[in-house]
């Protein structure tokens, strides 16, 4: 499946109020090579192995292949993952026809909140909240796999 999807820098705390939920995210990587990424995650109460594939020239589109998997199964692979295990709190907020996720960072990445917002098409429109930030979907900084190994408290 292609994923196609933008990332944001937020702006201000104002999503909170605007968020249906919000959860736990751990997540590592057993490989962060741009070409492919081979993520861990605990998302909640559910376990997932993600591999991603390179993102297209506009950085909105990649393959990625998701497979959900125990939580007891995450937590025995988490410890194999590169260093850098990513600690975040994820909100969902309804926008329009879509769901916009925000992620407040935690440890060595604490500072930083991104939302991603997930498309059927590279040039979707979507409706803007006013706390969502300058676009950075381009810039693979703001890529988790970045952010595992060169943490935004370092920047």
């Amino acid at each position: 499946m292609i994923e196609i999807e933008r990332k944001f820098l937020v702006k201000n705390d104002a999503f909170i109020a605007e968020s249906r939920t919000s959860f736990a995210i751990a997540q590592g990587y057993l490989s962060s090579v741009p070409e492919r990424t081979v993520r861990i995650r605990i998302k909640g109460d559910k376990g997932y192995l993600t591999i991603k594939g390179k993102s297209s020239a506009s950085g909105a589109s990649r393959l990625e292949w998701e497979k959900e998997i125990s939580v007891e199964e995450a937590k025995l692979l988490l410890p194999l993952c590169e260093k850098g295990v990513i600690q975040k709190t994820r909100y969902e907020v309804v926008s329009g026809n879509h769901i916009i996720e925000i992620d407040v960072f935690e440890g060595e990445n604490a500072g930083l909140v991104l939302a991603e917002i997930e498309l059927q098409d590279e040039n979707e429109n979507f409706l803007k909240p006013d706390w969502l930030g300058e676009e950075v979907t381009q810039d693979e900084r703001y890529y988790n796999a970045y952010l595992s190994h060169h943490p935004y408290s370092l920047w």
